[in-house]
């Protein structure tokens, strides 16, 4: 699914943000990415969708190096790949359909998009979207009148409506009370699940990371230092991507809690993709 070889990002003050990372990420497989600040972490889920330029590396999505891109096969190959941002990136002023539906702006034209003239399948597929993630009586309310947790479930929304095979998710419940955090995990664990969707989570709360994804890459200046499962994030190995801490208090993940739940794949068919 997706491929990064030898990944650098070097900015013009010569700090390094990446260096050499390789990283695999499987058919709807879903991995957690850790660290602390400044190891790379969002430099690197935006350098996949080419939002920042890599400086070395490539970066294969299926059979296509996106590194190789430019132009109009860039924003094609963009359309496969949905983004969900840390502060939401709504547009305040527009309703919470308006903002599911810019996730389909790159399967119309220029005046279809200015006038906000979608096909009918497209907003069959918003309305479907939002009543999945649990919004579709707030279809019509402007995007600044609602809550911190809805408000990431529209920008959720508006991820799947593009039919991704891929999601970069960048801190999705930074801004969250721990509930809503919980929630809206479970709520992307499933959604990965039914859609067969390959997914990285850029997360600072180790236990959430541990309790909810599988599969955790730790970051430290711009390195891999640690690939694995959750439950190998022992205190030898947290202090490796964190540095020294008393990690005795961080919870195992907690075998019981059924954060994977086992849903139905989907048609084939509603796998497609992105514009950014």
């Amino acid at each position: 699914m997706l491929r990064i070889e030898r990944l650098v990002k070097k900015y013009r003050t010569g700090d390094a943000a990446l260096r050499g990372v390789d990283l695999t990420v499987g058919k709807g497989e879903v991995i957690g990415l850790i660290g602390p600040s400044g190891a790379g972490k969002s430099t690197l889920i935006r350098c996949v969708n080419r939002l920042v330029e890599p400086s070395g590396g490539r970066i294969f999505l299926g059979d296509e190096e996106l590194t190789a891109m430019s132009g109009g096969a860039l924003r094609r190959a963009r359309r496969r790949i949905g983004m969900i941002f840390q502060e939401y990136a709504l547009v305040e002023r527009l309703t919470v359909m308006e903002n599911v539906l810019s996730g389909r702006l790159g399967y119309v034209g220029f005046w279809a998009s200015y006038f906000r003239r979608f096909p009918p399948e497209d907003v069959e597929r918003a309305f479907a979207t939002l009543d999945r993630v649990g919004l579709i009586d707030h279809v019509d309310k402007r995007a600044d009148a609602l809550s911190g947790g809805q408000r990431q479930r529209v920008g959720i929304a508006r991820a799947l409506v593009q039919s991704p095979e891929l999601l970069l998710i960048d801190e999705p419940t930074a801004s969250l009370d721990p509930k809503t955090s919980r929630q809206v995990m479970r709520l992307l664990l499933e959604l990965c699940q039914e859609r067969g969707l390959a997914a990285i989570v850029n997360i600072h709360d180790v236990a959430l990371a541990q309790m909810f994804l599988p599969r955790i890459v730790g970051l430290r200046a711009g390195e891999v230092v640690f690939d694995g499962p959750a439950n190998g994030l022992t205190p030898e190995v947290l202090t490796r991507i964190y540095g020294e801490e008393d990690w005795s208090k961080t919870g195992p993940r907690d075998e019981d809690e059924d954060v994977h739940p086992h849903l139905p794949m989907p048609r084939a068919d509603e796998i497609a993709a992105e514009a950014s």
